[in-house]
């Protein structure tokens, strides 16, 4: 009996093993310093955002940017685990993309670039944030069709510049348009380390109608939501273990939005963010807004009746339920947008990682 329970022991303890532990991928626009903040040791990977593209090479906007990287690497001594990667792009970062990296010549250059950035600044990855190849992205961005394939090819040229040393990953978007026409991912995926699935903003500043920005299920017609994107992906076998699913550190605001159904899904115009670490203050007892929660999204939102004010945001308890989907779907784990905005104790980084052990 002792010895069938030491093999199921050692056969249990073998399997534990074997599992990769949840990704928990803090995009981080910061000071180098200021970082340590917050609980660094609970994540592993900081996604430094934005780096710069000067002609088709890698570079910085600025000494103070170039030091703060600095100083991001050093904590890698403090905390071996962790991976400090850099980002290009973003919602208005990305408007020579599409025309500079249409050119294989760019392409490469910008390849070897990138490793000679990695190579002298101990830097462990990049992430490609193009908003958004194929479709309209921020307005006036230049896109065509042959951007699909485009980035596949950079893709290529990355990975075959890297080889396996370094890590490859994208920003994709959320919804189903981006899904469909941006990215053939039948090629990029055997290709990338994983995909960090923008499933925020999926109602955005440009919307006239208020709605859940990120919301883990949708269950309307035309609605976005986590589980859409995920299961579009899984539907085409895309591998579990690389789909990274977003979280929102901030919430966004309505305003003009009548009492009806307390705001939700009603006309309104886009008033403001506010950061997740601010969310006592600009949602407290006496502000007049009051705590609602979808049960179908399991997203929560708050309302202001006397304003006219509608917010949409995530919270601890939906991140808890965007944990339970992450176990039950097998996927990689949770990133978010973006550290700064987090409380500096116990707040949803703190969430994530009590649910994701």
């Amino acid at each position: 009996m002792k010895k069938l329970l030491l093999s199921f022991f050692l056969i249990s303890s073998l399997s534990l093993s074997a599992q990769k532990p949840y990704k928990i991928i803090a995009y981080y626009t910061g000071n180098g310093e200021a970082i340590k903040k917050w609980h660094v040791e609970k994540l592993t990977h900081i996604i430094f955002s934005f780096l710069k593209i000067k002609q088709d090479t890698l570079t910085f906007h600025n000494e103070n940017q170039e030091n703060s990287l600095k100083q991001l690497v050093e904590l890698k001594k403090e905390y071996p685990w962790l991976k400090i990667m850099v980002s290009i792009g973003g919602w208005s970062g990305c408007a020579p993309c599409s025309d500079l990296f249409a050119i294989e010549e760019h392409r490469i250059n910008f390849a070897r670039t990138t490793v000679a950035l990695f190579k002298q600044y101990g830097i462990d990855g990049l992430d490609l944030d193009w908003e958004y190849p194929a479709i309209e992205g921020f307005p006036g961005h230049t896109y065509t069709a042959a951007d699909k394939n485009n980035f596949t090819e950079l893709v290529k040229s990355l990975r075959t510049e890297m080889g396996k040393d370094y890590l490859l990953t994208f920003a994709a978007g959320g919804f189903v348009k981006y899904l469909e026409q941006s990215i053939d991912w039948d090629k990029v995926m055997p290709l990338v380390d994983f995909v960090n699935l923008m499933t925020y903003d999926l109602v955005g500043g440009y919307a006239t109608v208020t709605g859940h920005h990120t919301p883990l299920h949708d269950y309307m017609p035309g609605q976005e939501s986590t589980s859409k994107c995920v299961n579009w992906l899984l539907d085409k076998k895309m591998p579990a273990n690389k789909l990274i699913i977003g979280a929102a550190m901030y919430a966004r605001v309505w305003e003009n939005v009548p009492d009806t159904n307390n705001g939700l899904y009603q006309a309104g115009r886009f008033k403001r963010g506010v950061a997740f670490s601010d969310f006592k203050n600009y949602f407290s007892d006496t502000s007049g807004f009051r705590y609602h929660w979808d049960r179908k999204a399991k997203a929560p939102y708050q309302y202001n009746t006397a304003n006219k004010w509608f917010a949409t945001f995530d919270d601890k308890r939906s991140i808890r339920k965007k944990t339970t989907f992450i176990r039950r779907k097998k996927l990689g784990g949770i990133m978010f947008w973006e550290l700064g905005q987090d409380l500096k104790e116990e707040g949803l980084v703190n969430e994530m990682k009590r649910y994701l052990k």
